[in-house]
């Protein structure tokens, strides 16, 4: 009678074995493809901010050795808003994704990058 209960108690016990077998054997493969999945999405939208950096920072070079090359008293104005902006780019934190301020120094980039961008339209005047 023994060996009859154990055969049952084997029969009982083995959805729930073969459930916490399951839970683990689905939360390792979960783990995994989320890392995978997690360093792609990284990769990606990090490289996307890389490139608009990247843009700015060409651009307020670009502007710079032009003003450079002709400066007047007009382009003082326009020299200190570049001079702000590649400032604000270098000090930009590529090499650190845990930076908790990384978006708002993103957004402030942008926005000087909008404030220098009508300031360098016209630039005969």
């Amino acid at each position: 009678m023994a060996g009859s209960q154990d055969v049952f108690d084997a029969i009982v016990m083995a959805d729930e074995r073969f459930h916490g077998e399951g839970y683990q054997e689905g939360y390792e493969e979960g783990s995994s493809l989320g890392i995978i999945e997690g360093r792609r999405h990284g990769t990606l939208h990090g490289a996307k901010i890389g490139s608009e950096i990247g843009c700015y920072q060409g651009f307020a070079f670009a502007w710079r050795c032009l003003l450079h090359s002709c400066a007047t008293e007009k382009d003082s104005k326009k020299m200190k808003a570049l001079e702000s902006l590649i400032g604000m780019i270098q000090k930009f934190p590529y090499d650190d994704p845990t930076y908790d301020k990384l978006h708002e120094d993103l957004d402030r980039i942008r926005g000087k990058f909008k404030q220098v961008c009508p300031l360098n339209v016209s630039f005969d005047s």
